[in-house]
C-alpha cells in the first residue's frame, strides 16, 4: 500500500443533530450552502476532496501552509454566511489539520495522520480551527496569523498526547502605504511619506487598475503612432475600442463602458485569443480613428467598435467587427432589445466574434465559459455605479456610496459575484486609508470576496483582488497563488500579468516579476509607463540599479505629471547612492521637496523589504539629504 506526507483537513459541523431535529430541511439546505463554499476553498487551494459523511469533510493538501490558508478562509466565508442567521439557527463548523504520514487506497487515506485530524477537529471551538504542532512548525514564519497553545491533549485512539494551538486570524501586519495618485496624494500632504509606502505603490501601481474593474479614463489626445507597426500575434487578436454613450446624457457612460469592460473580460477568458488591454483600448475614447491605425497602432488584426443608447426600458446596441488591415466590416449587427436582454446580447457577440475569428472549433469542444451575468439589470446598473463611485474620487463618502450600491446588487441578485468583490474593495480601501480599522477591515475584504468565490469559482476577479489583499498583509505566497488563478482564467489580461508581477516581486522572485510586465506590455502597447514603475521595483530588488534609473525616468518622461512622481524621485535617489552618484541622488532628493516642502521619512521598520535592506535604503534617503 502506497504511504505518503499530508496536509490532513477535517471538518464537522457542532451541534448538527440538534440542528436536524429542530428544522431538518432547513439545515440540508444550510449544509449544502456550506459545502458550495467548503468545496469550492479546497479546489482553490489546490486540495483534493477525500470524503464526507453527513456533515463531515475530510481532504487532503499536498502544502500545509494551503490547507491552513483554506481552513481560514472557509471559516471566513462561513462567518459572513452567519451574519444574519439566528445564534441557534447557525451553522458553525470546526476543523482540525494535522500533518502526517497516511496510508493510500484508491481515493481514500488511512491512518493515525487522518485520525489526529479528525480528534484536533473535536477539539476546536465552533467557527475555530485547531492544529498540531507539526503544523505549526511548517506554518508559523509563514502565514501572518495568531496562534495559542492549548497544550498537551490527549485523544481518543491516540496513543500518545499531542500539542495542539488554537488558530486566530488577526493577521499581525501593519496599514501599508496608499495605492494610486489620490492616495498618495494625502501621503504626501501629511508630510509623512514613508519609504515602506513609496516601495509598496511601486509594487502594485498596476493592481489598482486591476483590481477596480473599471475602465482606465480616456487620455486627453490620441499618444502618437509609433513609427514601426507592431506585429500581430501568431493567434486571432483583437481590440474592443470603447462603445459610445448614444443617450445624450454624459452620466450614462458608465454602462456603455461598463459592457466595453465585459466583452473584453469575457474575450480575455480564451487562451487562443489575444486581447488589447482596456488601458489601451480607451485611449481612443471619444476621438474619430481609422481602423487600420488603431490596427496598426495596436498589433491587432481585428477591432471591433460599437454605441449603446438606453432609453425607455429598451436598448439599442450596435456592433461592427472590422479587418483592422484593410478596415473591411466582416461582421456587424444591431440589436434592439428589451433592457433586461443586455446580457444575452452581450453573449451573442462574444459567441459571434469568436466564430468569425475561425475559433468555431474552441465552441465546439469547449464552449465558452463566461462569467456569470446577473439575474437583475437593476443590480448591474447598481453595480456599475458603485464602481464609478468608488474610483471617480475615492473619498471616504464615496467609499460608502460605493458599498450601499454594492449591497443594493446582492439583495437584488445574491448570486451575483461582481458584487461582492465591489464589497471587498471598499473594505480593502477602508484599511488603507485609515478609515477602518485593521486587520479587521482586511478580514472583511477577504470574506467578500471569498464568497464571490463560493459563488463563482471560476470568476477571475475574485481571485485578482484576493491576491491584492494578501499582499497588503503580506502573505505573499498566497498573493502569488491567487494572482496565477486569475491569470489562468484570464490568459490575455494585461492586468492579471501585472498584478502576478506585483506579487512576484515583492515574493522574492523580481525576475519572473520583470518577465510578466514584458508579457503585459505587448497586450498593454499604450499605457508602457506604469509597467515601468513596478519593473523598476523589480530591479531594485535585484540590486540592478542602473537599469532602475532607466525604468524610472522612462516612467517619468511618459506621463504625464503626478503624486506618482515622488515615489519615482524616492526611488531614483535610493537608486544613485547606490550606484555613487550622490550629486544625482541630491537633485531627486530636492525633487521630492519642490513637489512636497513637508515631506518626512517614515520608519523603516514598516517596510515591506527585509529589515536590513530597508536601513539600507533609509540610511540612502537620508545620505540624500532626506530627513
Amino acid at each position: 500500500m502506497e504511504r505518503k506526507l499530508a496536509a490532513i483537513l477535517c471538518a464537522d459541523v457542532h451541534g448538527y443533530s440538534r440542528l436536524m431535529r429542530e428544522a431538518e430541511e432547513a439545515t440540508l439546505h444550510s449544509l449544502s450552502a456550506s459545502r458550495k463554499i467548503i468545496d469550492g476553498l479546497i479546489d482553490q487551494h489546490r486540495g483534493r476532496f477525500v470524503g464526507s459523511a453527513g456533515d463531515s469533510v475530510i481532504a487532503e493538501f499536498a502544502s500545509v501552509v494551503n490547507a491552513v490558508q483554506c481552513a481560514v478562509e472557509i471559516q471566513s466565508a462561513l462567518k459572513l454566511e452567519n451574519e444574519n442567521v439566528p445564534a441557534e439557527r447557525r451553522m458553525e463548523f470546526r476543523i482540525g489539520i494535522n500533518l502526517g504520514d497516511v496510508m493510500v487506497e484508491g481515493d481514500q487515506i488511512y491512518g493515525d495522520g487522518v485520525n489526529i485530524a479528525a480528534r484536533l477537529e473535536s477539539i476546536a471551538e465552533p467557527g475555530g480551527i485547531c492544529i498540531s504542532d507539526t503544523v505549526l512548525t511548517q506554518i508559523k514564519s509563514k502565514l501572518a496569523l495568531g496562534y495559542t497553545d492549548i497544550g498537551e491533549q490527549r485523544v481518543k485512539n491516540i496513543a500518545e498526547p499531542i500539542r495542539v494551538f488554537r488558530i486566530t486570524t488577526e493577521a499581525r501586519v501593519s496599514a501599508p502605504a496608499r495605492l494610486d495618485d489620490a492616495r498618495a496624494r494625502k501621503f504626501v500632504r501629511r508630510g509623512a511619506f514613508s519609504l515602506a509606502g513609496a516601495t509598496i505603490v511601486i509594487g502594485t501601481i498596476a493592481l489598482v487598475q486591476h483590481l477596480s474593474l473599471r475602465p482606465p479614463a480616456p487620455s486627453a489626445s490620441i499618444p502618437p503612432a509609433s513609427p514601426l507597426a507592431l506585429s500581430l500575434p501568431n493567434k486571432p487578436s483583437i481590440a474592443v475600442l470603447p462603445f459610445t454613450n448614444m443617450s445624450g446624457d454624459p452620466q450614462q457612460d458608465y454602462f456603455s463602458d461598463g459592457i466595453t469592460n465585459d466583452l473584453t473580460t469575457d474575450l480575455s477568458r480564451l487562451p487562443e485569443l489575444f486581447v488589447i488591454a482596456p488601458s489601451s483600448a480607451f485611449t481612443y475614447k471619444g476621438k474619430a480613428v481609422k481602423v487600420q491605425d488603431v490596427g496598426r497602432q495596436l498589433g491587432v488584426q481585428y477591432v471591433l467598435e460599437g454605441t449603446v443608447r438606453r432609453a425607455a426600458g429598451k436598448v439599442r446596441i450596435t456592433v461592427q467587427l472590422a479587418d483592422a488591415a484593410t478596415g473591411a466590416d466582416l461582421w456587424a449587427e444591431r440589436y434592439d432589445r428589451p433592457l433586461g436582454d443586455i446580457f444575452s446580447v452581450q453573449d451573442e457577440i462574444v459567441r459571434k466574434i469568436v466564430t468569425t475569428t475561425n475559433l468555431q472549433l474552441i465552441v465546439l469542444e469547449h464552449g465558452i465559459k463566461l462569467d456569470r451575468r446577473p439575474d437583475s439589470l437593476e443590480a448591474y446598473d447598481d453595480y456599475l455605479q458603485g464602481f464609478a463611485y468608488a474610483f471617480s474620487n475615492p473619498t471616504k463618502e464615496n467609499n460608502e456610496k460605493a458599498r450601499q450600491l454594492f449591497l443594493k446588487a446582492i439583495a437584488l441578485d445574491p448570486k451575483f459575484p461582481n458584487a461582492y468583490t465591489g464589497m471587498a474593495h471598499t473594505y480593502l480601501v477602508d484599511g488603507l486609508e485609515g478609515w477602518a480599522p485593521n486587520p479587521e477591515a482586511w478580514d472583511r475584504a477577504v470574506q467578500w470576496a471569498q464568497h464571490a468565490l463560493a459563488l463563482d469559482p471560476s470568476f477571475a476577479g475574485g481571485y485578482g483582488i484576493l491576491s491584492g489583499i494578501y499582499l497588503f498583509r503580506r502573505q505573499s505566497d498566497q498573493s502569488v497563488a491567487a494572482a496565477e488563478r486569475a491569470l489562468a482564467l484570464e490568459p490575455n489580461s494585461a492586468l492579471r500579468y501585472s498584478q502576478l508581477a506585483n506579487a512576484l516581486s515583492f515574493s522574492g522572485k523580481p525576475l519572473k516579476a520583470i518577465a510578466m510586465t514584458e508579457k503585459a506590455r505587448r497586450l498593454d502597447p499604450r499605457n508602457q509607463a506604469s509597467y515601468l514603475i513596478v519593473e523598476a521595483g523589480a530591479y531594485m530588488m535585484l540590486g540592478r540599479y542602473e537599469e532602475a534609473v532607466s525604468a524610472l525616468k522612462g516612467f517619468l518622461a511618459g506621463r504625464s505629471s503626478g503624486e506618482l512622481d515622488t515615489i519615482a524621485h524616492l526611488s531614483l535617489a535610493i537608486s544613485y547612492v547606490e550606484i555613487d552618484r550622490e550629486a544625482d541622488a541630491r537633485a531627486e532628493a530636492g525633487e521630492v521637496l519642490r513637489i512636497n516642502p513637508r515631506f518626512t521619512l517614515g520608519d523603516p521598520k514598516q517596510s515591506p523589504f527585509q529589515p536590513a535592506l530597508a536601513e539600507r535604503y533609509d540610511a540612502d534617503l537620508r545620505k540624500a539629504g532626506l530627513k
